[in-house]
């Protein structure tokens, strides 16, 4: 069976390049060929391993052969399935991580692959740099059998969801669960446990998902990144996340809960 090629686009969104059938599907590494006069990089997804599943770069404005078309990587679950798009995922990650670390950081000499472990290295000076990887926390704070969500700005009009944020130097996840709800909501919360995690390549976080009780506070938006929050009741739901995300587990968890049988 023929490895998969998981080919980006150039650009922060990273869009991925489909076989434009019905439906879409990812392409094959025999065909790379198609596309070696644009190629910036490629590399392979395991190490050791350059038969197995490949990622690759566009560059910029490349145009692509006829019979092909690029899709958003949030479109993906549907297409490929769960497994596809964590796939998916950890190309992008490794293709992000080499694009953003073509020089050392400390001495500005050009980078190359560690031959021992997956890092970029300084043949200079012996930096290494592992690929990176940003924790977030996101929690589902319940009150009274209602949750707590917000409409982040950049969502689209009408979605909201649980609330979330990255992990500062110094914090442990409980801590940021804490820092996070209040600074975004003006809520305390108590009785933090932990729930699940799961990858999310937008562009590398992993995330932490918690469940948290209400202790203090009305709800009130911090006016910058959340520009609504409330508490929501099982019959009064808005538009909510799809189900591929960390964020939909925490709020169908509580929906199985709240919701009778």
């Amino acid at each position: 069976m023929s490895s998969n090629l998981f080919l980006f686009e150039a650009g922060p969104d990273g869009r991925v390049v489909m076989i434009a059938e019905d439906p879409p599907r990812l392409p094959l590494i025999d065909e790379l060929k198609n596309f070696k006069e644009n190629l910036v990089s490629s590399g392979a997804i395991e190490r050791g391993n350059p038969e197995g599943d490949q990622w690759g770069e566009l560059a910029p404005g490349a145009p692509l052969p006829e019979g092909y078309l690029a899709l958003s990587r949030r479109d993906l679950p549907p297409i490929v399935g769960y497994y596809g798009f964590v796939r998916v995922g950890l190309a992008f990650q490794l293709m992000n991580w080499r694009r953003s670390n073509r020089f050392c950081g400390r001495c500005g000499v050009p980078m190359r692959e560690s031959e021992k472990e997956r890092a970029m290295q300084c043949p200079d000076c012996g930096h290494l740099v592992f690929p990176t990887l940003s924790p977030a926390i996101i929690v589902a704070v319940e009150k009274d059998g209602k949750l707590l969500m917000g409409h982040n700005a950049n969502f689209p009009a009408g979605r909201y969801s649980v609330l979330a944020g990255f992990v500062d130097p110094g914090e442990s996840l409980e801590e940021t669960v804490a820092r996070e709800v209040y600074e975004e909501s003006g809520v305390r919360v108590k009785n933090i446990k932990y729930f699940g995690s799961q990858p999310w390549p937008f562009p590398n976080s992993l995330m932490f998902g918690f469940r948290a009780e209400w202790e203090s506070g009305e709800p009130m938006p911090d006016g910058e990144e959340i520009d609504d929050v409330r508490w929501f009741s099982p019959e009064e739901l808005p538009d909510i996340p799809p189900s591929v995300s960390i964020s939909r587990q925490l709020i169908d968890d509580w929906l199985r809960r709240r919701t009778p049988e």
